[in-house]
Protein backbone atom coordinates (compact mmCIF):
# COMPACT_ATOMS: atom_id res chain seq x y z
CA UNK A 1 0.00 0.00 0.00
CA UNK A 2 1.42 3.45 -0.78
CA UNK A 3 2.38 5.72 1.87
CA UNK A 4 -0.40 7.98 3.63
CA UNK A 5 -0.47 11.48 2.17
CA UNK A 6 -1.97 15.03 2.36
CA UNK A 7 -4.96 14.77 0.13
CA UNK A 8 -6.27 18.49 -1.41
CA UNK A 9 -10.29 16.96 -3.21
CA UNK A 10 -9.96 20.20 -5.42
CA UNK A 11 -7.10 21.81 -7.46
CA UNK A 12 -8.10 25.67 -8.04
CA UNK A 13 -6.20 28.19 -6.62
CA UNK A 14 -5.58 28.36 -3.51
CA UNK A 15 -4.57 24.48 -3.74
CA UNK A 16 -1.77 25.86 -5.75
CA UNK A 17 -1.23 28.50 -3.01
CA UNK A 18 -0.42 26.16 -0.01
CA UNK A 19 1.42 23.55 -2.19
CA UNK A 20 3.58 26.17 -3.30
CA UNK A 21 4.08 27.72 0.35
CA UNK A 22 4.50 23.76 1.72
CA UNK A 23 7.21 23.00 -1.15
CA UNK A 24 8.62 26.46 -0.18
CA UNK A 25 9.06 25.50 3.17
CA UNK A 26 10.72 22.22 2.52
CA UNK A 27 7.52 20.12 3.28
CA UNK A 28 8.14 16.66 1.96
CA UNK A 29 5.25 14.58 2.62
CA UNK A 30 3.45 12.83 0.09
CA UNK A 31 0.78 15.37 -1.88
CA UNK A 32 -1.82 13.85 -3.54
CA UNK A 33 -4.39 15.80 -5.42
CA UNK A 34 -7.83 14.93 -7.31
CA UNK A 35 -9.73 17.15 -9.49
CA UNK A 36 -12.19 16.67 -12.46
CA UNK A 37 -10.07 19.14 -14.72
CA UNK A 38 -7.39 17.28 -15.82
CA UNK A 39 -5.28 20.45 -17.30
CA UNK A 40 -5.35 21.54 -13.35
CA UNK A 41 -3.96 18.25 -12.03
CA UNK A 42 -1.29 18.23 -15.05
CA UNK A 43 0.13 22.11 -13.81
CA UNK A 44 -0.26 21.40 -10.40
CA UNK A 45 2.38 18.07 -11.23
CA UNK A 46 4.76 19.63 -13.69
CA UNK A 47 5.23 22.49 -11.09
CA UNK A 48 5.08 20.89 -7.69
CA UNK A 49 5.91 17.33 -8.50
CA UNK A 50 2.59 16.42 -6.98
CA UNK A 51 0.82 12.82 -7.35
CA UNK A 52 -2.62 12.84 -9.46
CA UNK A 53 -5.34 10.59 -7.99
CA UNK A 54 -7.86 9.71 -11.20
CA UNK A 55 -10.53 9.14 -9.29
CA UNK A 56 -12.19 10.15 -5.76
CA UNK A 57 -11.94 6.67 -4.14
CA UNK A 58 -8.27 5.97 -4.50
CA UNK A 59 -7.25 10.00 -3.23
CA UNK A 60 -9.32 9.25 -0.35
CA UNK A 61 -8.09 6.33 0.39
CA UNK A 62 -4.85 7.69 0.75
CA UNK A 63 -5.12 10.55 2.74
CA UNK A 64 -3.71 10.78 6.09
CA UNK A 65 -4.85 14.55 6.08
CA UNK A 66 -7.94 15.74 3.69
CA UNK A 67 -8.06 18.69 2.31
CA UNK A 68 -11.60 19.73 1.15
CA UNK A 69 -10.76 22.53 -1.50
CA UNK A 70 -13.59 22.83 -3.64
CA UNK A 71 -16.26 25.79 -4.00
CA UNK A 72 -18.89 25.91 -1.06
CA UNK A 73 -21.62 25.16 -3.29
CA UNK A 74 -20.11 21.93 -4.21
CA UNK A 75 -18.87 20.44 -0.55
CA UNK A 76 -22.35 18.97 -0.21
CA UNK A 77 -22.22 16.87 -3.45
CA UNK A 78 -18.25 16.11 -2.91
CA UNK A 79 -19.43 14.14 0.47
CA UNK A 80 -22.08 12.14 -0.79
CA UNK A 81 -19.94 11.67 -3.65
CA UNK A 82 -16.95 10.24 -1.10
CA UNK A 83 -19.41 8.00 0.84
CA UNK A 84 -20.94 6.30 -2.78
CA UNK A 85 -17.48 5.46 -4.17
CA UNK A 86 -17.11 3.46 -1.07
CA UNK A 87 -14.15 5.46 0.26
CA UNK A 88 -15.68 5.50 3.91
CA UNK A 89 -18.87 5.01 4.96
CA UNK A 90 -21.20 7.57 7.79
CA UNK A 91 -20.60 4.75 10.26
CA UNK A 92 -16.75 4.76 10.59
CA UNK A 93 -14.37 6.10 9.19
CA UNK A 94 -10.50 4.86 9.79
CA UNK A 95 -9.22 7.59 7.14
CA UNK A 96 -8.39 10.33 7.13
CA UNK A 97 -7.33 10.99 10.29
CA UNK A 98 -8.46 14.48 10.01
CA UNK A 99 -10.28 16.51 7.27
CA UNK A 100 -10.08 20.13 6.94
CA UNK A 101 -12.98 22.35 4.76
CA UNK A 102 -11.28 25.34 2.89
CA UNK A 103 -15.06 26.44 2.00
CA UNK A 104 -16.38 29.67 3.42
CA UNK A 105 -19.17 29.73 5.30
CA UNK A 106 -19.86 25.95 5.55
CA UNK A 107 -20.33 25.20 9.00
CA UNK A 108 -18.63 22.32 10.97
CA UNK A 109 -22.25 20.87 12.08
CA UNK A 110 -22.55 20.64 8.06
CA UNK A 111 -19.03 18.46 7.61
CA UNK A 112 -20.29 16.39 10.58
CA UNK A 113 -23.19 15.32 8.58
CA UNK A 114 -21.51 14.70 5.63
CA UNK A 115 -18.64 12.20 6.61
CA UNK A 116 -20.10 10.30 9.85
CA UNK A 117 -17.80 10.25 12.37
CA UNK A 118 -14.74 12.19 10.59
CA UNK A 119 -13.11 15.18 13.12
CA UNK A 120 -13.06 18.15 11.16
CA UNK A 121 -11.61 21.62 10.86
CA UNK A 122 -12.06 24.53 8.92
CA UNK A 123 -9.05 26.52 7.81
CA UNK A 124 -9.21 30.13 6.00
CA UNK A 125 -5.35 30.15 4.46
CA UNK A 126 -4.82 33.55 2.07
CA UNK A 127 -3.57 33.15 -0.74
CA UNK A 128 -0.47 34.71 0.45
CA UNK A 129 0.75 31.71 1.81
CA UNK A 130 2.42 30.85 -1.45
CA UNK A 131 5.29 32.99 -0.66
CA UNK A 132 5.26 31.71 3.20
CA UNK A 133 3.82 35.10 4.21
CA UNK A 134 -0.04 34.05 4.34
CA UNK A 135 -2.52 33.89 7.22
CA UNK A 136 -4.45 31.46 8.08
CA UNK A 137 -7.79 31.23 10.47
CA UNK A 138 -8.64 27.88 11.97
CA UNK A 139 -11.45 26.40 14.03
CA UNK A 140 -11.97 23.05 15.19
CA UNK A 141 -15.11 20.43 15.84
CA UNK A 142 -15.27 19.46 19.15
CA UNK A 143 -13.93 16.25 19.05
CA UNK A 144 -10.48 16.75 17.56
CA UNK A 145 -7.85 15.67 19.63
CA UNK A 146 -4.90 17.63 20.97
CA UNK A 147 -2.76 15.97 19.02
CA UNK A 148 -4.77 16.73 15.62
CA UNK A 149 -4.96 19.94 16.45
CA UNK A 150 -1.12 20.41 16.80
CA UNK A 151 -0.99 18.76 13.25
CA UNK A 152 -3.59 21.14 11.63
CA UNK A 153 -1.96 24.02 13.36
CA UNK A 154 1.84 22.80 12.05
CA UNK A 155 1.03 22.32 8.65
CA UNK A 156 -0.50 26.06 8.02
CA UNK A 157 2.22 27.57 10.00
CA UNK A 158 4.31 25.88 7.74
CA UNK A 159 2.87 28.86 4.92
CA UNK A 160 2.69 31.50 7.43
CA UNK A 161 0.73 32.77 10.75
CA UNK A 162 -2.15 30.82 12.08
CA UNK A 163 -4.91 32.27 14.22
CA UNK A 164 -7.05 29.55 15.80
CA UNK A 165 -10.46 31.18 16.58
CA UNK A 166 -14.18 30.19 17.93
CA UNK A 167 -16.01 29.11 15.04
CA UNK A 168 -18.64 31.79 15.77
CA UNK A 169 -16.01 34.70 14.87
CA UNK A 170 -14.72 32.77 11.64
CA UNK A 171 -16.66 34.20 9.11
CA UNK A 172 -15.83 37.88 10.52
CA UNK A 173 -12.41 37.07 10.40
CA UNK A 174 -12.45 35.76 6.77
CA UNK A 175 -14.07 39.09 5.52
CA UNK A 176 -12.15 41.68 7.50
CA UNK A 177 -8.58 39.58 6.45
CA UNK A 178 -8.33 38.93 2.78
CA UNK A 179 -5.52 40.61 0.79
CA UNK A 180 -7.97 41.48 -1.82
CA UNK A 181 -8.73 44.56 0.71
CA UNK A 182 -4.85 46.01 0.33
CA UNK A 183 -5.54 44.72 -3.90
CA UNK A 184 -8.86 47.11 -4.45
CA UNK A 185 -7.53 49.62 -2.16
CA UNK A 186 -4.06 49.67 -4.30
CA UNK A 187 -5.91 50.02 -6.71
CA UNK A 188 -8.39 52.41 -5.91
CA UNK A 189 -5.53 54.81 -4.54
CA UNK A 190 -3.23 54.60 -7.46
CA UNK A 191 -6.49 55.10 -9.92
CA UNK A 192 -7.20 58.04 -7.77
CA UNK A 193 -3.24 59.44 -7.96
CA UNK A 194 -3.59 59.08 -11.73
CA UNK A 195 -6.76 61.18 -12.07
CA UNK A 196 -5.11 64.06 -10.11
CA UNK A 197 -1.75 64.33 -12.54
CA UNK A 198 0.88 60.94 -12.01
CA UNK A 199 1.60 58.10 -14.48
CA UNK A 200 0.26 55.07 -13.56
CA UNK A 201 3.45 53.88 -12.86
CA UNK A 202 4.12 56.76 -10.16
CA UNK A 203 0.76 56.20 -8.59
CA UNK A 204 1.53 52.52 -8.06
CA UNK A 205 4.76 53.27 -6.50
CA UNK A 206 3.14 55.74 -3.97
CA UNK A 207 0.12 53.96 -3.37
CA UNK A 208 1.67 50.60 -2.62
CA UNK A 209 4.25 52.41 -0.58
CA UNK A 210 1.58 54.23 1.37
CA UNK A 211 0.16 50.20 2.76
CA UNK A 212 3.16 48.58 2.39
CA UNK A 213 5.73 50.63 4.32
CA UNK A 214 3.18 51.84 6.44
CA UNK A 215 2.32 48.77 8.29
CA UNK A 216 6.15 47.69 7.69
CA UNK A 217 6.84 50.50 10.81
CA UNK A 218 3.19 49.95 12.46
CA UNK A 219 4.81 46.46 12.93
CA UNK A 220 8.42 47.34 13.89
CA UNK A 221 7.78 50.50 15.84
CA UNK A 222 5.87 49.37 18.16
CA UNK A 223 3.76 52.29 18.28
CA UNK A 224 -0.48 52.30 18.53
CA UNK A 225 -2.19 52.52 15.47
CA UNK A 226 -3.78 55.96 16.96
CA UNK A 227 -0.57 57.17 17.74
CA UNK A 228 0.37 56.14 13.93
CA UNK A 229 -2.18 58.10 12.54
CA UNK A 230 -0.95 61.21 14.83
CA UNK A 231 2.31 61.09 13.69
CA UNK A 232 1.33 60.81 9.63
CA UNK A 233 -1.59 63.14 9.62
CA UNK A 234 -0.58 66.52 11.70
CA UNK A 235 -3.77 69.11 12.08
CA UNK A 236 -3.67 71.27 9.24
CA UNK A 237 -1.67 69.34 6.83
CA UNK A 238 -2.48 67.93 3.28
CA UNK A 239 -2.59 64.30 4.76
CA UNK A 240 -5.03 65.66 7.40
CA UNK A 241 -7.27 67.09 5.24
CA UNK A 242 -7.10 64.23 2.54
CA UNK A 243 -8.05 61.71 5.67
CA UNK A 244 -11.10 63.82 6.50
CA UNK A 245 -12.27 64.24 2.75
CA UNK A 246 -12.58 60.40 2.41
CA UNK A 247 -14.22 60.08 5.86
CA UNK A 248 -17.12 62.84 4.57
CA UNK A 249 -17.21 61.07 1.29
CA UNK A 250 -18.29 57.51 3.11
CA UNK A 251 -14.43 55.72 3.29
CA UNK A 252 -15.34 53.91 6.88
CA UNK A 253 -18.96 53.36 6.21
CA UNK A 254 -18.44 51.76 2.43
CA UNK A 255 -15.66 49.52 4.20
CA UNK A 256 -18.31 48.71 7.29
CA UNK A 257 -20.67 47.83 4.37
CA UNK A 258 -18.56 45.73 2.61
CA UNK A 259 -17.79 43.53 5.72
CA UNK A 260 -21.38 43.14 6.57
CA UNK A 261 -21.97 41.83 2.88
CA UNK A 262 -19.01 39.00 3.22
CA UNK A 263 -20.50 38.04 5.90
CA UNK A 264 -23.99 37.72 4.85
CA UNK A 265 -22.51 35.68 1.75
CA UNK A 266 -21.08 33.50 4.51
CA UNK A 267 -24.27 33.18 5.71
CA UNK A 268 -25.90 32.10 2.91
CA UNK A 269 -23.54 29.45 1.96
CA UNK A 270 -24.19 27.79 4.96
CA UNK A 271 -27.50 27.24 3.95
CA UNK A 272 -26.05 25.23 0.51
Amino acid sequence: MKAQATVFLGGGRITGALIAGLRLAGYRRAIVVHDRNAGKLRALRREFQVEVARDLKSAVERAETLIVAVRPDSVAELLDEIVRCGAVSRARLDRPRIAISLAAGIPLKKLRGGLGSVRWARAMPSPVCRIGRGLTAVTYDRAVSVADRKRVRELFELVGRVLEIPERRFDAFCVAYSPSHGYHALATLAKAAQEAGLDRKTALTAGAHAFAEAILYCRESGQSLADLLQESATPGGIAAATMEAMTKAGYEKAVAAGLRAGIRRARLNAKL
